[in-house]
């Protein structure tokens, strides 16, 4: 039998054992609870977290969904239900959805080959454009990122594509595309050259159509920044001067400007251009802006133009108009320096008998070989004008009355003493008849001068043709400042 002793002792140690038991699970169970509410809090914190993504990913204004290694969508935001009209509910799990989006079965076909291309970690799309056919507004453009994603171990587990709609954007990429080619266009036909270039000592250019080659010679390339040469080297150093004063006119008055100017094209041909232009501020600094025309056979024109309305059309010397110009300003000169002018009044003796008996071409032939001698043997200061029919007139300034006969004198020698020889072989030999009239010495206006000159002349025919009569010669004419 135990002793109470023994008794005792053997409910000591299950007692000391039950606290140490005791304590131990409570230990544990505060372990477990401690374990359990961390746990549960990072449960929360998850759904929490889960829940603010779910709301960033829906609340996105880009279309964001998610697809799984098959394929199947398996998260469709709020974005991608606006922009394609389609509820998550129609497009989770829905392989109908393509169908939808991309009616065209190859165009289709080929958005999917993309797809597994991704969904196999062989590529990725970054700003990959399609069009999609949306439930309610009809075709938008849409560019996608979209890559591949994988688990803890590596292994693909599905994609992830961001969609932006871009429809606005490509539009107004393809409304600005159109104006640039039509500008481009416009540009390209234009008959010159548009330009826009600094407002410097070298007219530096910064854009230049392809006109410029047909204007130039030079291409475009070669005169922009100055490349291989500048604008101001193309322009005749003549002109550069009233060039630069009509752009800095202009500039001054906040007005355009227009300027005729010569320029030396990359062959050397010397050409006219009319440039039209303004300046404009860009980044704070001025540059000019306009066109450049070829105007060569304008100018050549101009020049004909103003040749037929003051040249003689058969002989080339000035007509009668202009050289009564000529005179009126002459005599101006003359009186306002109190200085000498004589005018010589010549006539072609028995100049109708030659159209009489060999016709009005040889006639025409023989007054234009009569003007060039008398245009070669005069001054480069004097004029030699035709007045009509066979009479010439000769302005000789600051020339006296002694002075003038000799020069009519060696005229009218050098007519006589060479025959003229016309085109069919004839030799003809002509003779001039010349009267002089100076200022102030005969008359004192123009008009009297050419009257006293031409009764001169006359009074030389009378006396027998082939001669020189000065005024003073003359009876009954006025002398000295006569009117």
């Amino acid at each position: 039998m135990l002793t109470r002793a023994q008794t005792w002792k053997g409910w000591g140690f299950v007692a000391v054992t039950a606290a140490v038991l005791f304590l131990a699970m409570l230990r544990q169970f505060r372990r477990d609870q401690e374990l359990f509410e961390r746990q549960y809090g990072q449960q929360q914190e998850i759904i929490k977290l889960s829940e603010f993504q779910r709301s960033v990913i829906d609340n996105a204004n880009i279309w964001i969904n998610l697809l799984d290694q098959d394929g199947r969508i398996q998260l469709w935001n709020r974005a991608a239900e606006q922009i394609s009209g389609y509820t998550s509910d129609e497009a989770i799990g829905n392989d109908t959805i393509w169908e939808a989006l991309y009616p065209d079965p190859p165009y289709r076909q080929w958005v999917r080959d993309r797809v597994y291309r991704i969904l196999a970690g062989r590529e990725e799309a970054e700003g990959l454009e399609t069009s999609i056919q949306t439930r309610q507004n009809g075709e938008r453009v849409m560019a996608w990122h979209s890559k591949a994603f994988r688990d803890v171990h590596g292994r693909v587990v599905g994609s992830i594509a961001l969609g932006i709609d871009i429809t606005e954007r490509k539009a107004a990429e393809r409304a600005l595309l159109a104006r640039e080619r039509q500008l481009a266009t416009i540009m390209d036909n234009l008959p010159g050259m548009a330009y826009r270039c600094l407002y410097d000592e070298h007219w530096t250019m910064k854009f230049i159509s392809s006109g410029c080659r047909d204007l130039t010679g030079h291409a475009p390339e070669d005169l922009i920044d100055n490349q291989e040469v500048s604008w101001a080297t193309l322009i005749l150093a003549e002109d550069a001067v009233s060039v630069t004063q009509a752009v800095e006119t202009a500039i001054g008055s906040a007005e355009p400007f227009s300027v005729e100017y010569r320029l030396r094209r990359a062959d050397g041909e010397v050409i006219w251009v009319w440039e039209r232009g303004r300046s404009v501020k860009d980044d704070g600094g001025l540059v000019l802006e306009g066109i450049i025309l070829d105007v060569t056979d304008r100018k050549a024109l101009e020049v004909r133009l103003s040749e037929l309305a003051t040249l003689d059309p058969l002989t080339g010397q000035f007509n009668r108009r202009e050289t009564e110009r000529i005179l009126q300003e002459e005599v101006a000169r003359a009186e306002r320096y109190e200085r000498r002018l004589a005018v010589l009044w010549i006539d072609l003796d028995n100049f109708k008998e030659v159209n009489d008996t060999r016709g009005h071409e040889v006639g025409d032939e023989v007054l234009r070989t009569i003007s060039l001698r008398l245009a070669e043997s005069v001054r480069t200061v004097d004029t030699l004008g035709r007045f009509g029919g066979e009479e010439f007139i000769v302005v000789l300034p600051e020339m006296s009355v002694e002075e003038a006969w000799d020069i009519a004198e060696r005229l009218r020698r050098h007519i006589a003493d060479e025959p003229v020889r016309t085109s069919v072989g004839e030799t003809l030999n002509l003779t001039i008849s010349i009267g002089v009239a100076v200022y102030p010495d005969h008359a004192g206006s123009a008009a009297t001068l050419c009257r006293m000159a031409d009764k001169a002349m006359y009074q030389a025919k009378e006396r027998g043709r082939n001669r020189t009569v000065v005024v003073s010669e003359v009876p009954g004419t006025i002398e000295s400042g006569g009117t």
